[in-house]
């Protein structure tokens, strides 16, 4: 029986391995040419793997959780209708099949599903009786929100595109905010391989029955951030500022967008507001927008001049920083758009490597998380990051009057040996007096 072999390939990111997280088939499985074999994870990116060769799932080559290099077999598949070997150390014939080769399928829209059942995403349920139009059913079942707990503000009572996306954030954002039971166990291990075993004679701790300390293995995109923001730590020298603003024009915007037509079909926060104040401070102060580069000639300050705007986004496989491309050629709905769709994508995992290249400068929204301000690390191969702090009402004083006010603070960290003191102070002021007053923008 003839037998193909289908080695890890590279996915186009330069990098030089992959954790298998999820295979799609089982041995015995009929597949097709582009039916999805396995979905790995990069230091980068989700990616599901098509399959090059139609026939029978031979043997599945590596176990889920495993870490393996560019170009090791992963599956092997056989004449379609052919049972499934028993699993071996080897497959009796290879077929021609190189790491290298462009995958059949890759990057094409729409992934072709396996035979195999597959497990059922994220159960929401049945939302009887709930009234809402059929676009926001699907939204509600693609962030996993259930429409029968969310809070309907529509005219006629019903659920409207921004009350799930407000349920699923805030279900996000809380969902850990109960505090978990003190488990018998102290702490318990993680296996990592080649991990010295702990020695059984050793009492354990009263009330334990494990052992005294726990491993997690570092990889994916939990080791590309920590060698990144070590290196970042490391190499460019930090200089942070911050300053509290009143937001409270900015907060009557919001919600006058939200009201407008133009802008029924999109979100619209205060990120937004962020976003083009940060654009439009970049046009003021180039300098947060360049990076520095070392050549064979010397080192050089590249500047750019356009804006590849990064948000950093926490998802479930990490800090991901991807970035909208050219954003000072968006006018406020489109970046509303775009921002959306960069949140959406990265929040299913969908983010591709693509979108995480060559970003110019970063914010981080860690006013999600009720973080009034912070000391961000720079994104390599950028110079700044910008971070949004809570919108919170405080008293602030107005003209000789002490009144409530909506109050965030504005920081961020730059790259010292680019931008110097009065640089970095100009462009936080000027994202400020944006925030304070977005009639700016209008210039």
């Amino acid at each position: 029986m003839s037998t193909q072999t289908f080695l890890l390939p590279d996915v186009g990111e330069g990098l030089t391995e992959a954790e298998i997280v999820t295979w799609r088939v089982a041995p015995g499985d009929e597949v097709s040419v582009n039916d999805v074999l396995v979905e790995i994870e990069t230091a980068k990116s989700l990616v599901e793997l098509p399959s090059p060769f139609a026939g029978t799932v031979s043997e599945l080559l590596a176990s889920e959780g495993e870490t393996v290099n560019v170009g090791a077999p992963i599956i092997t598949i056989g004449e379609a209708g052919a049972d499934a070997p028993p699993p071996s150390t080897a497959p009796t014939e290879v077929g021609e099949a190189t790491g290298g080769a462009v995958l059949v399928g890759y990057g094409t829209g729409g992934a072709v599903t396996s035979r195999r059942r597959k497990t059922a995403e994220r159960p929401v349920a049945a939302s009887v009786g709930v009234v809402a139009k059929p676009p926001i059913r699907k939204l509600a079942r693609d962030l996993g929100v259930n429409l029968g707990d969310v809070a309907a503000t529509g005219d006629a009572g019903e659920v409207t595109r921004e009350d799930v996306v407000r349920h699923a954030s805030q279900a996000s954002v809380f969902r850990n905010i109960e505090t978990p039971d003190w488990g018998a166990v102290r702490e318990e291990t993680i296996p990592v391989p080649d991990a010295p075993t702990p020695d059984a004679s050793s009492p354990a701790p009263s009330g334990s029955t494990g052992s005294r300390e726990e491993s997690i293995p570092v990889r994916g995109v939990r080791k590309a951030t920590a060698t990144a923001m070590t290196s970042s730590a490391y190499t460019a020298p930090h200089v942070s500022v911050w300053v509290d603003v009143d937001a409270s024009r900015t907060m009557e915007l919001v919600k006058r967008l939200k009201t407008s037509p133009d802008f029924a079909d999109v979100k619209v926060s205060p990120l937004l507001i962020m976003a083009r104040a940060v654009i439009w401070a970049v046009r003021r102060t180039p300098m947060v927008n360049a990076a520095w580069v070392d050549t064979d000639e010397g080192a050089q300050i590249r500047v750019r001049h356009y804006v590849n705007l990064g948000i950093a986004a926490a998802t479930p496989r990490g800090l991901l920083v991807p970035n909208i491309k050219d954003a000072q050629e968006l006018n406020t709905r489109e970046l509303a758009r775009a921002l959306e769709k960069l949140t959406m994508t990265a929040r299913e995992g969908k983010t591709t490597p693509e979108d995480q290249r060559g970003g110019t400068v970063t914010i981080t929204n860690i006013g999600v998380f009720g973080v009034d301000a912070g000391t961000p690390i720079i994104n390599p191969g950028e110079v700044g990051i910008v971070a949004l702090g809570a919108i919170r009402q405080k008293p602030w004083v107005v003209d000789g009057e002490v009144r409530p006010r909506w109050v965030t603070t504005v920081s961020g960290s730059f790259d010292h040996r680019v931008v110097d003191g009065d640089g970095v102070s100009r462009f936080i002021a000027d994202i400020a007096s944006v925030l304070e007053e977005p009639a700016l923008l209008l210039d």
